[in-house]
C-alpha cells in the first residue's frame, strides 16, 4: 500500500483568508492558495489546478505503462487536463475533467491506440477517484 500526504493551513476566514499548502515530497512547500488564486487568477495554486495536475500525470503514466505492456517501447505522451468547477446551490462541484492528449507512438494503429488510451482513462486511480465526467480528446502522430 502506498500513502502520500499533503497539508493545508488557512489563516483568516472567507475571502480575507490566506491558505498555504505543502506536500510530503516538498514539491509544494507553503504555497499560496485561497479565494483570489481560485477565482481571480492571482499567483498561487488552487484545488482544481492540483486535481488537474494529478489527473494529467496519473492518466499519462497509466497510458505509458499500458502501451509498454502491449509491447510498445518508444513514444511521447503529453496530456493537459482541464478541471471544471461549477456553482451547485450554495457551494460548488467539480463537474468534469477534460483530458487532451498529444501522442507519438511509432507503429501503432489508431484503433489499438484508442482502446489502450480509453482503458488508461478509465483505470488510472485519479479517474476512479473523480465522480465527474471525464473526456479524452487525442491526436496520434
Amino acid at each position: 500500500m502506498v500513502k502520500r500526504s499533503a497539508s493545508a493551513r488557512y489563516d483568516g476566514l472567507g475571502k480575507a483568508g490566506k491558505g498555504h499548502i505543502s506536500t510530503e515530497s516538498g514539491v509544494l512547500s507553503d504555497n499560496r492558495y485561497g479565494f483570489n488564486t481560485r477565482f481571480e487568477n492571482e499567483p498561487g495554486t488552487n484545488p482544481e489546478e492540483l486535481i488537474a495536475a494529478a489527473h494529467a500525470s496519473c492518466f499519462t503514466m497509466a497510458l505509458s505503462f499500458a502501451l509498454a505492456k502491449a509491447g510498445y517501447t518508444d513514444g511521447t505522451l503529453e496530456t493537459e487536463a482541464v478541471v471544471t468547477l461549477e456553482p451547485d446551490g450554495d457551494s460548488f462541484t467539480v463537474t468534469r475533467s477534460d483530458l487532451t492528449l498529444a501522442a507519438t507512438v511509432p507503429d501503432i494503429g489508431a484503433d489499438e491506440f484508442i482502446k489502450i488510451a480509453s482503458g488508461a482513462k478509465a483505470n488510472c486511480p485519479i479517474s476512479k477517484l473523480l465522480k465527474a465526467e471525464i473526456t479524452l480528446d487525442y491526436t496520434l502522430s
